[in-house]
C-alpha cells in the first residue's frame, strides 16, 4: 500500500469512527448470522440526511479497494468524486445501477440453484448437480431442471447488459465481487466458491400468493393490509431452499420440503421484480431508458408466472427434521380463491382509485420507496445473512440514490 492509498485509509476510518460517535444509528455492529441483526444493519441509518450519506460515500469512495466505494464502481474513481452518470441523467444512471445490483444478486441465487438442480452446460456453467435434489424439485414439475437454466441464463444477460449499457454510456458500472464472502453449499455438486447471497437460512414470505388471488385489495391502495402467508411456517423460521450437505438428502421428506421450499422461493424473487420495474419505470427521463425496463421488466414476469404455477404442485408433507409444514391449500382452514393452487392469473383488483372498475394489473407499482422496498424485502427473505455492515450500507445508498431519481421534463 503506497503512502497515499495509507493516509487515504486512516482518513476514511478516522471519518467513520466521527459518524459511529456521533450518531449511533450509523454504528457498525459485528458480523452477524442472524436475519434480526442483518435486517437491523439494512434499516440503521435510513433517515439519515442526504448531505451526511454524500458526505461518508465520498469518504469511503477515497479510501480505495478495501472499502465500499470500490466494490460499487466498476473502475476506481479519484478521490471525493461522485458516481459518474455519462450521457444519462443522474437519475436514470442511479436507476441502472441499482437494477444492475439486484440483477447480479439474482443471479448469484440462481446460479446457485442451477448447480444443483438445474442444467450445467455452457450457456450456465457451473456445479454438477445433485441426482437427489433435481429429482425432488421434478415432482413440482418433470422440467424444473430446465426452467431454472432458463431462468439463470436469463439473469445472467440482465446483469450484463445493463452494466453494458451504463459503460457505453460513459456512466459508472456496478461489481459486487468484494462482498462475494458468504460459504457455499458443502452438497456434492456445488463450486466451493465465495456468494453474495445465503440460500441456506430462508424466510420466504409467501404472501405473494394471496396478494394475487385477493379481489378487493390492492397493496398500492391498502399499504396496511397485510395478505396472508400460503405457507405460514416458511415465514415463521429459517429454512434451506438447497442441500446444505449431502447429509440433507435424506429422509425423502427431507429433501422434499427443500426443494418445496425452493419452488416457493423462486417465485418470492421473480415476483419482486416483476413490481420493481414498472415502479422504477416511473422515475426515468431517456426514452431508451424506459425501453430497457419496460423490456426487462415482463421477463420477470414470465418467470413469475411460470413459478407460481409449479409451486402449486408442490407436495402435501410434514418435514420429519424440523416439523416445517406444507399444508393443503385446497381445503379448509385454507381454501377459496384466496388459496387456490391454480387460480395462477392476476385477479382483478381497485387499480389508481377505487371509482374505477377493477382490473387485473401487477401490484404494487406504487414508485415511492421502490427501491428501498425490494432491498428490505430480500434481506428480510434471508438472502444476506451473514453479509458485512459494509455491504448493507452499499445497499441503502443504491437505493437512497434509485428512489431519489426524478423524471426530468427537457
Amino acid at each position: 500500500m503506497t503512502l497515499r492509498q495509507t493516509t487515504l485509509l486512516i482518513i476514511a476510518e478516522s471519518l467513520a469512527t466521527f459518524f459511529s460517535r456521533t450518531n449511533p444509528l450509523r454504528r457498525l455492529q459485528p458480523y452477524s448470522t442472524s436475519k434480526e441483526n442483518n435486517v437491523k444493519d439494512l434499516l440503521n441509518g435510513i433517515k439519515r440526511t442526504s448531505d451526511r450519506r454524500s458526505f461518508m460515500k465520498k469518504s469511503i469512495v477515497a479510501a480505495g479497494a478495501v472499502t465500499v466505494g470500490s466494490a460499487l464502481l466498476g473502475h476506481e474513481l479519484p478521490a471525493f468524486a461522485e458516481e459518474k452518470s455519462g450521457r444519462l441523467t443522474k437519475g436514470d444512471a442511479a436507476i441502472l445501477r441499482f437494477l444492475a445490483a439486484a440483477e447480479i444478486l439474482e443471479t448469484d441465487l440462481w446460479q446457485q440453484y442451477n448447480e444443483l438442480g438445474g442444467i450445467q452446460d455452457q450457456e450456465v456453467p457451473g456445479g454438477s448437480g445433485s441426482p437427489v435434489y433435481t429429482a425432488a424439485l421434478s415432482f413440482l414439475d418433470g422440467d424444473m431442471n430446465q426452467y431454472i437454466h432458463d431462468n439463470t441464463e436469463d439473469e445472467f444477460t440482465h446483469q450484463n447488459f445493463i452494466n453494458a449499457y451504463l459503460a457505453a454510456k460513459g456512466a459508472d458500472t456496478v461489481n459486487l465481487d468484494h462482498f462475494r464472502t458468504l460459504p457455499s453449499s458443502a452438497a456434492t455438486g456445488a463450486q466451493q466458491i465465495g456468494r453474495l447471497t445465503n440460500l441456506m437460512q430462508l424466510t420466504v414470505d409467501t404472501s405473494w400468493w394471496t396478494r394475487y388471488r385477493a379481489r378487493n385489495r390492492n397493496p398500492d391502495l391498502d399499504p396496511n393490509f397485510k395478505f396472508p402467508q400460503a405457507i405460514p411456517g416458511l415465514a415463521a423460521g429459517q429454512f434451506p431452499a438447497i442441500p446444505r450437505t449431502d447429509a440433507d438428502l435424506s429422509p425423502d421428506d427431507h429433501i422434499q420440503a427443500i426443494a418445496n421450499t425452493a419452488g416457493f422461493h423462486f417465485a418470492t424473487i421473480e415476483q419482486g421484480g416483476t413490481s420493481l420495474y414498472p415502479s422504477l419505470a416511473q422515475r426515468v427521463t431517456n426514452t431508451e431508458v424506459l425501453r430497457i425496463l419496460l423490456s426487462i421488466g415482463p421477463t420477470e414476469t414470465a418467470h413469475f408466472q411460470t413459478w407460481q404455477d409449479k409451486a402449486g404442485n408442490y407436495k402435501r408433507l410434514t418435514d420429519p427434521t424440523n416439523g416445517l409444514v406444507f399444508p393443503e391449500l385446497n381445503a379448509p382452514p385454507f381454501g377459496g380463491e384466496t388459496f387456490q393452487t391454480n387460480l395462477i392469473m392476476p385477479e382483478p383488483v381497485p387499480f389508481l382509485s377505487r371509482k374505477f372498475p377493477v382490473c387485473s394489473i401487477i401490484r404494487p407499482t406504487e414508485t415511492r420507496g421502490a427501491a428501498m422496498g425490494a432491498v428490505k424485502a430480500l434481506t428480510g427473505d434471508g438472502l444476506f445473512i451473514g453479509q458485512s455492515p459494509e455491504f448493507f450500507a452499499l445497499l441503502r445508498d443504491l437505493a437512497e440514490d434509485a428512489d431519489d431519481a426524478r423524471r426530468e421534463c427537457h
